[in-house]
């Protein structure tokens, strides 16, 4: 249960921040940055929470359940998991955003996966130092019998 309270309290959040960033960059608004113009990006984050946590709780929810289901094959090491679903994110989110637009090519595509990319490989990362500390006890009482 820890596992997908991790992914889905702090996903969305660390998504939706990278993709404001990112459609901030592709929109050229970054060309002369001031701290006014950083103070407007956080209050735009800040109005936009909301939005983040009701259109990414699912997406990241199935990403922690991708990789419970990973953590609980005993051959795939926990930095493979953090890669397969890492990926997996990377892909959907690139698919997703990087397609659409009349600018859509490899800057795009690497910059909307990236948007996936790193709140799944910090929240399996997360998970793995955090929620597995439950498994690792029934893991030694069985070996013991």
């Amino acid at each position: 249960m820890k596992r997908y309270i991790i992914f889905a309290a702090i996903g969305p959040f660390i998504a939706g921040f990278l993709l404001l960033l990112a459609n901030t960059y592709q929109s050229g608004y970054w060309t002369e940055t001031n701290s006014g113009e950083v103070a407007k990006l956080f209050a735009v984050f800040l109005k936009s929470l909301q939005y983040n946590y009701l259109f990414g709780i699912v997406p990241a929810l199935m990403l922690g359940a991708i990789d419970d289901i990973l953590m609980h094959v005993r051959r795939v090491a926990p930095v493979v998991r953090m890669l397969i679903v890492a990926a997996l994110a990377f892909t959907g989110t690139a698919l997703m955003y990087a397609s659409h637009g009349s600018e859509s090519g490899p800057t795009q595509f690497i910059l909307y996966g990236l948007v996936g990319f790193i709140p799944a490989t910090l929240t399996s990362w997360l998970a793995h130092k955090y929620a597995e500390e439950l498994y690792q006890p029934a893991a030694a009482t069985s070996a013991q019998h």
